[in-house]
């Protein structure tokens, strides 16, 4: 029988363990988009679920000269926009994208990743909070504009075409997100 000294260890092993799993490192680290910020995030899981299916969306998408997110929805986003423009954004692409594309998901399986990316965004988007100074998501005009400009684009599509486009972009939107993530 072993000594009663390295048994009484295993238990502390065990809750160091644990309390080191639960870490920053392990649990993600934070986005900050303006006054508004979202805890717990892994970006990497993201990504991940992302370029598991990249190859087979973008092949799908064929018209290679229309962008949807443009360089004038997502450059020089300034502070005070960033949270309304993420807001809006997700909202959109859980309320029109992932909604309608889960049938191509099943069909060209991968919906694996797109749980996983649909999941991540509802996170997201429930821990999406102003910071204590605003109590309210700032609605910036310019801000509004620019997720206008992004839908208008949408809209001009086929609605088929139109998802497939978006859901193809997503690594724009990730790149432009992970700008606002805290490491």
């Amino acid at each position: 029988m072993g000594s009663p000294a390295p048994r009484a260890a295993l238990p502390c092993l065990g809750l160091i363990l644990l309390l080191w799993s639960q870490g920053p490192g392990v649990q993600g680290q934070e986005f900050q988009f303006g006054p508004c910020r979202v805890e717990g995030i892994v970006l990497q899981e993201l990504w991940e679920a992302f370029w598991d299916m990249k190859d087979v969306v973008q092949a799908q998408d064929n018209i290679t000269n229309v962008r949807l997110l443009r360089k004038e929805v997502l450059q020089n986003v300034s502070e005070a926009e960033s949270c309304y423009l993420i807001h809006s954004l997700l909202k959109f692409y859980l309320n029109t994208i992932f909604k309608n594309y889960r049938e191509k998901a099943v069909k060209f399986r991968i919906l694996r990743s797109f749980s996983t990316l649909a999941n991540n965004f509802v996170v997201i988007m429930s821990k999406l909070q102003p910071s204590q100074e605003n109590e309210m998501f700032p609605i910036s005009e310019n801000a509004r504009r620019r997720f206008l400009l992004f839908q208008r684009e949408f809209k001009q599509l086929d609605r088929e075409v139109a998802l497939t486009k978006a859901f193809g972009e997503m690594d724009i939107l990730l790149t432009w997100m992970e700008t606002f993530y805290q490491r």
